[in-house]
This record gives structure tokens, sequence and C-alpha cells, in this order.
């Protein structure tokens, strides 16, 4: 059973910078997986933010895009996601999420990263306020 446990957030300014940490078990280094992170504002509908795959292809949301830094070590099943100069409205629950790569994929992985649904295993969130 895949178990994800999320760290690092907490309350900071703007400007600052933040790093987040999820830790990955039931998987082993040999798994081929993706892992990335979403999140959602208080009042609104959780949004993709960054994601790495099998291949260590990176993904990321408009919103964030030059700013977060998505990174993984195979070797301790954890990713990461340093998030700098954070806005207001960045503040939300983080949650790190994984997918397995599956045998046959009907669609790209490249084209569908961002939809939730596309992910079956979710970490308990690690909430991030970012005051102005």
């Amino acid at each position: 059973q895949v178990h994800l446990v999320e760290s690092g957030g907490g309350s900071v300014q703007a400007g600052d910078s933040l790093r987040l940490s999820c830790a990955a078990s039931g998987v082993t280094s040999s798994t081929n997986y993706a892992m990335g992170w979403f999140r959602r504002a208080p009042g609104k509908e959780r949004e993709f933010v960054a994601v790495v795959d099998w291949s260590e292809g990176k993904y990321y949301s408009d919103s964030v895009k030059g700013r977060f830094t998505i990174s993984r070590d195979n070797a301790e099943n954890t990713v990461y996601l340093q998030m700098n100069t954070l806005k207001p409205e960045d503040t939300a629950v983080y949650y790190c999420t994984l997918r397995k790569k599956p045998r046959v994929q009907v669609i790209p992985f490249s084209n569908n990263y961002m939809f939730s649904s596309l992910y079956k295993y979710w970490g308990q969130g690690t909430p991030v306020t970012v005051s102005s």
C-alpha cells in the first residue's frame, strides 16, 4: 500500500521561500511512478501545481512556472517542491500525489498530467500561508 507524507508547510511573508517534501512508502526505487503536487486554496477547487514523471519530465502550472521547482530523490522515494517568491495567492493546502506508470497509456502522460482524477494516491496535505 502506497503511503505519502508531506512536510515543510508553514506561514511566510510574500517574497519568501519554502520547500515542501513528500516521502512515499510502499514503493521501491525500481517502481516507475510520477510524483507531484496539487493545491486547494480556500473556497476554490483543487488545482495542479507541478509533477515529475518516471522519465524525469517536469510539468508546471502557468501560475508557478519560474518560481517553483520540483525535484525527486529516487533513492529516498521523495519529491520536493522548492517554492520561491511566494505570493498571497499561493496560500493553500498542498497535497502530494503519486501515479504509477501504467503498462499501457492510451493518452500520453504529457497530455493529461494536470487532471487530479489521474492520480490514485494522495497525502493528507500541508498548509502554506503567505501574508502580504
